[in-house]
């Protein structure tokens, strides 16, 4: 049965089509997203995270970005939520994933 977070992974993936090889598994009342086995980032909620480092994680913060908080007890600090103007432009979203991937 489909959720009603289905259509924003559709959307995500679609937004992705650039990057080959990007495929998407469920797990932990979400989806990770993986290229060519790497994991780089988590879509949950109908929002987006990206994996980061120390570098990366300034510029999804200086936008205002919080990291993934899968429950009030967790947070995990290196995976990012993505900023809606980069989500929009598939140009955008397919640089900050490469980034994401390189993590």
């Amino acid at each position: 049965m489909a959720t009603k977070h289905d259509g924003f992974r559709d959307f995500v993936l679609d937004q992705l089509a650039d990057l080959r090889g990007v495929t998407c598994r469920a797990m932990f009342g979400g989806y990770g997203l993986y290229q060519q086995g790497t994991f780089f980032g988590i879509i949950h909620k109908g929002r987006l995270y990206f994996k980061t480092d120390r570098i990366t994680a300034t510029r999804y913060r200086d936008k205002g970005m919080k990291p993934f908080k899968p429950s009030a007890s967790q947070t995990l600090k290196n995976y990012y939520e993505v900023p809606v103007e980069v989500l929009e432009v598939a140009d955008d979203l397919t640089v900050w994933a490469s980034q994401a991937i390189q993590r």
